[in-house]
């Protein structure tokens, strides 16, 4: 009897790992989908039947996964932290190497995931201020988790003498984060620019530019 009992129970539960997958990649796909209807068309002038259209859905049958259109913007958002916070995890945990080498990681892993995502991400920048009350402010805490990481991340490598003491660290990270984000509005893949050269050049030029000017001594001797 109980070897019975677990042969039935096996199967069972076989089947609901199964269910369980399949509701994962039809999130997955509804959230990539209203991703792609989002950056064509606009978040503020799509609507959920046109993401309902596009997944070959009814919009009723749709509602079964959100309760509005923001829900979708809100889900996005939040499939799009999940993926940057990985990022962020993978370098904390980089300890046996400098801040400018963890900070160098950062950007690169930062770019890549970004350059792989570029509808999701142009989503994100553009549409972030239609979220509203406390999705809005969960995502904005979300975000700064990496500004303060960042600029502790350079305060360090200036004490390490890696990044130039005498420029101001939060202003320093802005210009890093200008270098991670705004890729999207120019970055076409296959275009004649790999994700493996747009990466290694943006991390080379935020290494290399925040080292900063060579000392007056270094440069009177490459002068002479």
């Amino acid at each position: 009897m109980p070897r019975r009992a677990a042969a039935t129970k096996a199967p069972a539960e076989e089947m609901r790992k199964d269910g369980a997958s399949k509701a994962r990649r039809r999130d997955a796909e509804v959230i990539d989908v209203a991703a792609t209807i989002f950056y064509e068309r606009g978040y503020a002038t799509a609507t959920v039947q046109d993401v309902a259209d596009a997944l070959g859905m009814l919009k009723g049958s749709l509602y079964y996964y959100i309760d509005s259109k923001e829900d979708l913007l809100y889900r996005l958002m939040i499939d799009i932290h999940d993926g940057v916070d990985h990022v962020l995890a993978e370098v904390m945990e980089a300890q046996d190497i400098s801040a400018a080498d963890r900070l160098e990681l950062y950007v690169r892993r930062a770019i890549e995931y970004n350059a792989r995502n570029l509808k999701k991400i142009s989503v994100y920048y553009h549409d972030i201020d239609q979220l509203t009350g406390p999705r809005r402010k969960e995502i904005l805490t979300r975000r700064r988790a990496h500004d303060e990481y960042v600029t502790k991340l350079i305060r360090e490598a200036q004490a390490d003498g890696d990044v130039d003491p005498s420029l101001d660290a939060k202003l320093l990270n802005n210009c890093v984060f200008a270098t991670i984000i705004w890729m999207y509005r120019w970055y076409k893949p296959g275009r004649g620019v790999s994700i493996e050269e747009l990466t290694d050049t943006s991390a080379r030029f935020v290494r290399y530019g925040l080292k900063g000017q060579p000392t007056s001594r270094a440069s009177s001797r490459k002068a002479r």
